[in-house]
């Protein structure tokens, strides 16, 4: 089985694609045959070593202190079911499926628990479309309804509007009702609009917060602080970063009480029930994910190096099909 491994905290260069044993599936296990997966911010994080403020320790920690625990990197797939766990009810051999897991999907093969953030494929999208679901979908799902409690009339800012998480971002805090401005670069201006932005600023032009006025100020890329985005909110409106910090967990704390614009400090993770209405929504036409460049399996270090780049337009995505052209 091709896996996609990795090891150094260092370098994008140090990925290789190598053959390994192909996993068996436990009784509460699926195996399913990858199709396509992304790459995403979180992928680079741990390939990097590269965390927010305050957490590098205990993310060394988790990945393995002086060497990867697993080697095999990614999250996020598409793919079809090839064997179930004896004790696995819900899909079957054949089923076309999309999900998350915690290590692994970086591979020809990848098992997965029948129980955990995995559902099938909306029959509309291909797979390397599926694939660019959950991280950024899933994030974008908990921090603009449940998080950011975003309402129907208020004014919500999303910088890094094109992003991975951004991009679904901006689709759902429409669909929940709220006037939208979308933060992004030049090149991206058509492609947020296009997703439903009302207002969409160039930030290199113009300051997002500028005029203000905002329920909700979501930074999916971390380039403002509470500080800076506090004069741009309402009396009572919040600064939720995606990427959050012990700083932002202490002003977490220290504005619930009284009155005020506050912080919300919050971590995200992917849910079968997630996955589902995100592909409910999908189906419905309401949203649509954004594919930035899908790379062959064997180009896997060239999709780190977009990802960590940090300009990408919605997701990168590695095809297990090595006949699947870049940019496809």
């Amino acid at each position: 089985m091709l896996s996609g491994d990795w090891s150094s905290d260092v370098c994008s260069s140090d990925l290789t694609v190598s053959e390994v044993s192909a996993p068996e599936p436990r009784a509460d296990e699926l195996l399913v045959r990858v199709h396509a997966a992304a790459v995403t911010t979180a992928d680079w994080r741990f390939r990097a070593s590269s965390f927010p403020g305050g957490f590098w320790l205990a993310g060394r920690l988790l990945l393995g202190l002086f060497r990867p625990r697993h080697p095999i990197l990614g999250m996020d797939y598409s793919g079809v079911v090839v064997a179930v766990g004896r004790s696995v009810t819900r899909f079957r051999v054949g089923d076309a499926v999309f999900g998350a897991t915690g290590r692994g999907a970086h591979a020809e093969l990848v098992a997965v628990k029948a129980s955990g953030a995995i559902a099938l494929k909306p029959a509309s999208l291909s797979h390397e479309e599926a694939a660019a679901i959950p991280f950024g979908g899933n994030s974008a799902l908990m921090f603009m309804r449940d998080f950011g409690a975003v309402k129907p009339g208020q004014r919500v800012l999303v910088i890094g509007a094109s992003g991975g998480v951004g991009s679904w971002a901006v689709q759902i805090a429409r669909h929940l009702g709220a006037e939208v401005t979308g933060a992004c670069s030049t090149r991206n201006v058509e492609l947020v609009r296009s997703l439903g932005a009302h207002r969409v600023v160039d930030y290199t032009t113009s300051s997002p917060l500028a005029g203000g006025g905002y329920d909700l100020v979501f930074d999916t890329v971390g380039v403002t602080t509470f500080a800076s985005a506090k004069p741009a909110l309402t009396a009572s409106g919040t600064y939720l970063p995606l990427e959050g910090s012990l700083g932002t967990m202490a002003q977490s704390v220290f504005t619930s009480f009284g009155s005020g614009p506050r912080v919300k400090h919050a971590i995200s993770k992917n849910t079968r029930q997630g996955l589902e209405e995100l592909s409910r929504l999908i189906e419905q036409g309401v949203l649509k994910p954004v594919v930035d460049t899908v790379f062959p399996m064997a180009r896997i270090a060239d999709a780190h190096r977009v990802v960590e780049g940090r300009h990408k337009r919605g997701s990168v995505v590695v095809a297990m099909d090595a006949s699947v052209p870049v940019g496809a």
